[in-house]
């Protein structure tokens, strides 16, 4: 495999993922969308199913997705190191444009979102930020980052020693996406779980300086460290750990 393959297919199943990711967490949020108000195990479904429909279509590449996943791969000699900035690259930018594609698939219902049933302003975009990217739920960010490690290392884990031995696959897929679902219904609400660097800052990116949404609120810059670095932590960890057993 080539370097542009791996990018291009990085690119690919990592904003159909992110598509359906953020899609999924604006269609519980957004005031005027049927699904409003849905409850948490929506959005942990909505994610596991945007893994297996991206890392499905980027099977050729082992559909990885994940910075995180990558870097544990190769750490224990799965991947060769010379095509991880091959990943990484088609990983964000892919996320970037997933971000996009899901603004823009609901992009009259942000719209929407800032006026009331009497067609006043709200300013409610304000709390919009929270559909693109994770935020915790306490502003401690060392037990925060102590959280998205532990929720990435229960996915690496399975990646690494359950069914799949580190070598991702299209039926290895279905388990993946059980996993996602399983971390967010039992570890997620903390942080948002974002066990995906890309995950949260391709769409951070997106939200703070490139959609056009009305009286948006903060980036959360300060948070913006957790969830890229403790992941990457997790898979150097993992990576060892698949080594020494």
């Amino acid at each position: 495999m080539t370097g542009t393959d791996a990018c291009l297919w990085e690119f690919i199943g990592t904003a159909l993922l992110l598509l359906l990711g953020n899609g999924v967490c604006a269609l519980v949020n957004l005031r005027t969308f049927g699904a409003k108000g849905s409850d948490w195990i929506v959005i942990a479904l909505g994610w596991g199913l945007g893994v297996f429909v991206g890392a499905s279509v980027a099977d050729p590449t082992g559909g990885h997705l994940n910075p995180a996943v990558t870097v544990m791969l190769a750490v224990n000699g799965d991947l060769d190191w010379g095509l991880v900035p091959f990943y990484f690259l088609g990983q964000i930018l892919g996320a970037m444009l997933g971000a996009f594609l899901a603004w823009a698939a609901f992009k009259q219902l942000f719209d929407a979102n800032n006026y009331d049933d009497a067609g006043n302003v709200t300013g409610a975009n304000k709390d919009t930020g929270g559909i693109f990217f994770t935020s915790p739920a306490h502003p401690h960010n060392g037990w925060n980052a102590v959280t998205e490690f532990i929720a990435t290392t229960v996915l690496l884990m399975f990646i690494a020693f359950g069914p799949a031995g580190g070598e991702l696959g299209p039926l290895s897929y279905f388990g993946v996406a059980f996993v996602v679902v399983a971390v967010g219904l039992s570890l997620g609400t903390p942080t948002g779980y974002a066990i995906n660097p890309v995950r949260d800052l391709g769409p951070r990116l997106m939200y703070a300086f490139v959609l056009p949404i009305k009286d948006k609120g903060s980036a959360q810059w300060n948070y913006a460290w957790v969830p890229v670095v403790a992941p990457l932590l997790s898979a150097v960890a993992v990576g060892l750990l698949s080594i020494a057993l």
